[in-house]
């Protein structure tokens, strides 16, 4: 039997994009009859407590030495002098959504201080698991071997069989955001831009969690009620799945206004389930949302994201030739069985068999 440990900061069930990610893995895994075991780390990292440092050490420590350990990159900076000692006993390898030192709002003396973390920590990887084919790319700046790299793109939740289809209707559209609620998210770009649309028949809801970022939460109601559309968009923080899956349903369009995704989970789920999308360029979204079911436009960029709803609120038409698009790319996405299956291959080498 073939075992392996993932580390991870704060609690993996967590409902964000790459806690999911994680989670579906480990699950899969344990399908595909690995033997697993989850680490949870202090919540603090990527920036540890001194405690939280100590903690970690004791985790580590109590792993057998030759295991697989898998890292989840949130964790990998301020590890780097842990791992220094604990990469001649064990088989480590990280994995990556997106570099953490490209996160939206740091300052330019954190940002550097992560960077510089993270390129020591990738440095005592034996592989590195990424998620997109654009993080893999990134990562050649922070001087990772292409030949320790392997991508395993997420999977998708939806049923193959589901498809609403688009409505051509005057009535409401309905439009749907799935992110928790950060900088990096771009709520406040797309406030900004249906400000400008007041004139058009729409609701947004967002869902995620409105907990991961107290500030920018309190900055966006601000704007909300300074714009005068608390009527119009809704917050709806965590849904449980059955929810989540109803609002999918219901929506008429997807839009994130992010300013960097390392793929883009929302999306593909979007694309899955046959709803034309609004997004941005930013990271691996190009990559991730195909071109004949989405309008794309610079992330950060309101008045160009007003202007691509604009056009498909007002064109019934094309959206739903895009929505017929995304139903035949969904054909490409991977399942969740797929991406497993994936996983497992690209630890093929480095061991961690149970005795």
């Amino acid at each position: 039997m073939r075992t392996v440990d993932l580390v991870v900061p704060g609690d993996l069930n967590t409902p964000t994009g790459g806690y999911i990610y994680d989670r579906k893995i480990i699950e899969g895994l344990s399908r595909l009859g690995w033997r697993t075991t989850v680490h949870s780390l202090d919540p603090s990292f990527p920036r540890p407590t001194a405690a939280a440092l100590r903690d970690a050490r004791s985790v580590f420590a109590a792993i057998a030495a030759g295991r697989v350990v898998v890292i989840d990159g949130l964790a990998l900076p301020g590890l780097e002098r842990l791992l220094e000692a604990e990469a001649k006993r064990l088989r480590l390898v990280a994995l990556i959504h997106h570099p953490v030192s490209l996160e939206t709002g740091l300052d330019r003396d954190a940002a550097r201080l992560l960077e510089q973390s993270e390129r020591i920590a990738l440095a005592m990887m034996q592989r590195v698991v990424v998620t997109s084919q654009w993080t893999a790319r990134t990562l050649g700046g922070y001087q990772v071997p292409i030949a320790k790299v392997r991508v395993v793109e997420p999977g998708t939740d939806v049923k193959r069989g589901h498809y609403r289809g688009a409505r051509e209707t005057t009535d409401t559209l309905n439009l749907l955001c799935v992110a928790t609620l950060t900088a990096r998210k771009g709520h406040a770009v797309l406030v900004e831009a249906l400000a400008e649309l007041r004139d058009r028949r729409w609701h947004l809801s967002c869902a995620g969690s409105l907990t991961r970022d107290p500030h920018t939460l309190e900055e966006l109601n601000r704007q909300i009620a300074r714009v005068r559309l608390g009527n119009r968009i809704s917050l709806l923080g965590d849904l449980n799945s059955e929810t989540l899956e109803r609002y999918y349903e219901r929506a008429d369009l997807f839009v994130l206004a992010s300013y960097l995704e390392g793929y883009g989970m929302a999306l593909a789920e979007a694309v899955a389930r046959g709803i034309p999308v609004v997004s941005t360029t930013a990271g691996a979204i190009p990559e991730t949302v195909p071109a004949d079911s989405s309008v794309l436009v610079r992330a950060g960029d309101s008045r160009a994201l007003a202007k691509a709803l604009a056009s498909l609120m007002d064109d019934p038409h094309e959206r739903e030739k895009l929505a017929r698009n995304a139903l035949r790319a969904r054909k490409r996405l991977p399942s969740w069985s797929d991406a497993a299956a994936k996983f497992a291959a690209a630890l093929d080498g480095l061991g961690g068999r149970a005795a």
